[in-house]
């Protein structure tokens, strides 16, 4: 015993350490897994063939650059280049799109940095590309324009030179329209002030002479001079793009995103290396772990064999042990329910004996009063008899036949005076309602008390609540009993025992009033389409918070010693839950109780029989 306590003792203090320690066990676990895991990731291979993707992006766009610059330049040189194809932005997008996938996937801080740079120089410089190419467009056409004017004027001098006298003008003015033309198309490939000038001044000189010549060549003078400053207009803006996209090259933020990609590689590759170096040296380490562990695993599986082996013995001992005394507690719960159902059919016995007497007394007293009429009655048959006697004979004596007539006449006189058949009616009324109560109380307990228990049947629950009240009278003959019984369909169960339920809870809830007298309601109603309801509710003193939650509990109960064995309710709920149903309790102290019990109309199965 003493040993026992002991180890009763330092078992929390035991179950404590061996709690931390595999606490402890899974923590340094769990680490050396996070710490291999981690090595593990660091030495992944890179993803080569996006890396190779994203280095051959970035040479596509310092391609597209430098073709841009070398068209730009073609273009503004060579007056029979055609125009430079304007920027694909589809390509563009495309590069980028691409380029910014590369960079979430190879999570490169390069990249996700430099993009954004990248993709704001060549937007610009696209727009830049699309502006010299509108404006080398013009400058071209005002050109070609300029230059086709020569044969105009060339055809407008032949055709003044047989009208006009002064033919030196005519001469004149064509030899200043050829300086013209050769001027601006130097101002053109050559672009500077003191050629601007120059240009200005002949166009200047050629405007001073035109007033002076045929009509048809002035206009033709007028025309050139038009498209001259066309030309001089639409060249410095084709100049000044052509100059910013000189120094807006994309080119070299293309080389410095590439080299600083590229050594943030080199730096992962190196980064890699180590990391695998010490994932080797790590990996070495856990298993010459896992071999110490390994031989530890052995000698304690070993120790662990004779350990469980002792262990069984002790398991088996203990199993016995308490099989026994599961039996001797079921035995026990056996012999308590037992003991409740005689309280409780010793409870309902004492009262149907009490309901029994009184109609009993009825018939008794009754009979009693029909005994002590019954010799008046049987002297006047006797009399009638003899008066019938001496009528038959004819030959009887006149004077004895009007003595016996007077005689008989006298005795019903008397019957009549006294009211015997009216009294005797009414005894007979009398005995025939106190046998009708009897009747209906030995009807009632021949229905609670079915034998077989585990039948089921359908069964209207009204007519078991009916039963249950007459069988529960003598316990509520001091209380108001009301009936709000609803119009219900049968359901199938095992009605004796859900006789048990009603008769329990209504004595419950009569025994729960106090002071007297008090009211007990009952309630029946569907709930919803597959269950009905039953509701006793009384006005007694409740039962306080603290206890409720244990009223279903087996053995606990509130009243005094002696008076009670606490399986009442437990017998209740118990049946309930059976036929797949529920019970419930709302009690508020010195208001009263109602308990509500649902049943199905068809439980999920057969209701087992009462334990």
């Amino acid at each position: 015993m003493l040993e026992s306590i002991a180890t009763a003792i330092r078992l929390p203090r035991i179950l404590a350490a061996k709690s931390a320690r595999r606490a402890l066990l899974a923590a340094g676990t769990v680490a050396l897994a996070a710490t291999l895991g981690f090595l593990y990731y660091k030495t992944q291979s890179a993803d080569f063939k996006r890396q190779n993707e994203a280095l051959g992006l970035l040479r596509e766009l310092k391609e597209i650059d430098a073709r841009w610059d070398v068209d730009i330049l073609r273009t503004r040189t060579d007056f029979s280049q055609p125009q430079t194809a304007s920027p694909d932005p589809g390509a563009l997008s495309r590069i980028q799109r691409d380029l910014a996938a590369a960079a979430q996937a190879l999570d490169s801080p390069v990249l996700k940095r430099g993009l954004p740079d990248l993709a704001s120089a060549f937007s610009q410089k696209a727009g830049m590309v699309d502006q010299f190419k509108q404006a080398n467009a013009a400058a071209k056409q005002a050109l070609s324009q300029v230059l086709a004017s020569e044969s105009e004027i060339a055809g407008l001098v032949r055709g003044s030179w047989q009208d006009f006298r002064e033919r030196e003008r005519l001469v004149a003015a064509e030899s200043a329209a050829v300086q013209l033309i050769a001027e601006t198309q130097r101002y053109y490939f050559a672009l500077d002030d003191k050629q601007f000038m120059l240009v200005e001044s002949v166009a200047a000189d050629l405007r001073r002479a035109a007033p002076r010549l045929p009509p048809a060549l002035r206009g033709g003078l007028n025309r050139l001079d038009a498209r001259v400053r066309q030309l001089l207009a639409a060249k410095p803006g084709e100049q000044d793009l052509y100059v910013k996209l000189s120094f807006r090259t994309a080119g070299p933020r293309v080389d410095s995103l590439t080299g600083a990609f590229s050594r943030e590689l080199e730096t992962a590759l190196v980064e890699q290396e180590f990391y695998r170096a010490y994932l080797v040296a790590y990996s070495g380490a856990l298993l010459i772990l896992l071999g110490y562990l390994a031989t530890r695993l052995i000698a304690s599986y070993r120790m662990l064999n004779a350990a469980n082996e002792e262990l069984e013995r002790r398991v088996v001992e203990r199993t016995r042990e308490l099989s026994e005394a599961l039996q001797q507690l079921k035995e026990s719960e056996a012999q308590l329910i037992q003991n409740e159902k005689m309280v409780s059919l010793g409870q309902m016995v004492a009262g149907v004996v009490h309901e029994i007497n009184t109609p009993l007394a009825y018939v008794k007293n009754s009979l009693g009063s029909v005994t002590g009429k019954l010799p008046d009655l049987l002297r006047l048959i006797s009399e009638t008899e003899r008066l019938l006697e001496l009528l038959r004979s004819g030959a009887a004596n006149p004077e004895d036949l009007a003595d016996q007539f007077g005689l008989t006449d006298r005795l019903v006189a008397q019957l009549q005076t006294h009211h015997v058949s009216d009294e005797l009616q009414a005894l007979v009324n009398d005995g025939l309602y106190g046998i009708t109560q009897m009747s209906e109380i030995v009807t009632s307990l021949k229905n609670f008390s079915r034998l077989d228990r585990s039948k089921v049947g359908s069964f209207n629950l009204n007519d078991g609540l009916d039963s249950a009240l007459m069988l529960a009278r003598h316990e509520l003959k001091r209380h108001e009993v009301k009936r709000n019984f609803g119009d219900i369909p049968p359901i199938t169960c095992s009605p004796s025992q859900i006789n048990q339920v009603f008769l329990n809870l209504i004595n419950n809830a009569a025994q729960a009033i106090s002071p007297l007298p008090g009211l007990i309601s009952i309630t029946t109603r569907r709930e919803g389409d597959r269950h009905i309801a039953v509701e006793v509710a009384d006005n007694g003193k409740g039962i306080p918070p603290e206890v409720l939650p244990k009223i279903f509990d087996p053995f606990f109960t509130t009243k005094d010693v002696g008076k009670g064995t606490g399986l009442g309710l437990s017998i209740v709920y118990k049946i309930v839950e059976q036929h797949g149903g529920s019970i419930s309790v709302a009690s508020n102290p010195g208001i009263g109780t109602r308990f509500t019990v649902v049943l199905p109309l068809t439980p999920p199965k057969p209701a087992p029989a009462a334990a």
